[in-house]
């Protein structure tokens, strides 16, 4: 299972490719929505979840689940993380495609236990 990981923060994004490559998933990773639009392009239909972060610099986590959704037309599951717990950002999140909404500061672990029912359950 390939799982792209977008997200500006570098000790977030270090911690969450740890963990999942420790559980056995490949993994893609993205410091920036720009390199994130990329790897979902170049690994078109090879993907099988994307983590995003909401704020980031050059494509923000809801552009990407724009081109998921709607460019691409993937159905794979999208998680977004973020530091700001406002229900309308929520809420406008899970409108554009969003099946998870997480806030920061959260433990990895419970992350990979969340994404791995997510995957057997999709």
């Amino acid at each position: 299972m390939r799982i792209l990981i977008c997200e500006d923060d570098l000790i977030t994004l270090k911690a969450l490719e740890y963990s999942l490559r420790k559980e056995g998933y490949d993994v893609l990773v993205a410091g920036d929505g720009r390199a994130g639009a990329d790897l979902l392009r170049r690994y078109a239909g090879e993907i099988d979840m994307m983590i995003t972060d909401h704020h980031m610099p050059y494509n923000s986590g809801l552009e990407l689940v724009h081109i998921v959704r709607n460019e691409l037309n993937y159905s794979f599951p999208v998680i977004m993380l973020t530091r700001v717990n406002l229900e309308d950002n929520r809420d406008l999140a899970i409108s554009l495609g969003v099946n998870e909404y997480i806030t920061k500061p959260f433990l990895p672990k419970q992350l990979v236990s969340r994404i791995n029912h997510i995957l057997n359950n999709h």
